[in-house]
């Protein structure tokens, strides 16, 4: 996603003047397509730009990137804007805008609900939280990447709402993995119930990006079966602190999560459809993203 963001914003004018990846090769190779430089430290990176973009894994590696050590993007953020695009939870938004406020830079969180394709075209859809300041500064750029734009309200907000997009996303993939592994097994065409499903009550937008995916078993990864368990726990935090059951997301975060216990979590959400499917016990079509 930040490789395909970084293109984006090269070819739409910007001046991109380095990039940073944990894995050196990746950060070398992109910045040699780019003719950029590959920052060797966060902090090398904070001080050779105005703007940083960010795009990580989890909770985990946003609290290291911005004050997990000696070495973070804070060290020299003075004045600067952070655009942080990551599926992490809530809680975690506010602490590094803290963090942000007392390094004397600004944060705005900007949660994608599109995948890599949209990443390049521009087309992405933004759900942003922060500072109204902030989100009137990156604005212009954000405009460069989307095709909508949402404003929701103070930090942590956008990522509850992104929460709740991934979790009802992925119930309606393991609902639809279910719809079309029991036509399999009743020995139905495939191709003509996913063209009813689309006609019917049981249309969704998964159905569109995953269902052939599923019937054919092409699990070439967007969007993986270990985000997918990550933003559903994430989504079920936040209904604990509320006391509120959610059993569909439960039970789906369970099937996800049984897909990492078997090996499938780099397989896209896609891959949930070899959990319901009966007899696939054959090796899996995939490709990296």
């Amino acid at each position: 996603m930040g490789a395909n963001m970084v293109r984006r914003l090269k070819d739409c004018g910007f001046h991109v003047t380095a990039v940073y990846d944990a894995n050196r090769s990746a950060a070398t190779s992109l910045a040699q397509e780019l003719g950029c430089a590959a920052s060797q430290t966060l902090g090398d990176l904070a001080q050779s730009a105005d703007v940083i973009i960010t795009v990580v894994t989890d909770d985990t590696a946003m609290r290291e990137i911005f004050g997990g050590s000696a070495d973070n993007l804070f060290v020299d953020g003075r004045g600067k804007l952070f655009i942080n695009c990551a599926t992490i939870s809530p809680q975690v938004h506010v602490e590094i805008e803290r963090l942000a406020q007392k390094a004397g830079a600004e944060v705005l969180e900007a949660c994608m609900a599109s995948s890599i394709p949209q990443a390049r075209d521009g087309s992405l859809y933004l759900m942003c939280g922060g500072e109204k300041s902030a989100f009137d500064r990156a604005e212009p750029i954000l405009k460069e990447l989307a095709s909508t734009i949402r404003y929701i309200g103070k930090a942590g907000e956008a990522a509850k709402v992104k929460a709740l997009v991934n979790m009802v996303m992925n119930i309606n993939t393991a609902g639809l993995a279910e719809g079309l592994g029991l036509g399999d097994g009743l020995g139905l065409d495939l191709t003509i119930l996913r063209e009813i499903f689309s006609q019917t009550g049981a249309s969704s937008r998964v159905l569109q990006t995953d269902g052939e995916d599923m019937q054919n078993r092409e699990h070439s990864c967007f969007f993986s079966a270990a985000h997918a368990a990550k933003d559903s726990g994430i989504a079920l935090k936040l209904a604990e602190k509320i006391d509120l059951d959610l059993p569909l997301a439960r039970a789906t975060k369970k099937q996800y999560d049984q897909m990492l216990a078997s090996g499938l979590g780099e397989l896209d959400k896609s891959g949930i459809a070899e959990l319901t499917f009966k007899g696939r016990n054959q090796p899996i079509r995939s490709a990296p993203a």
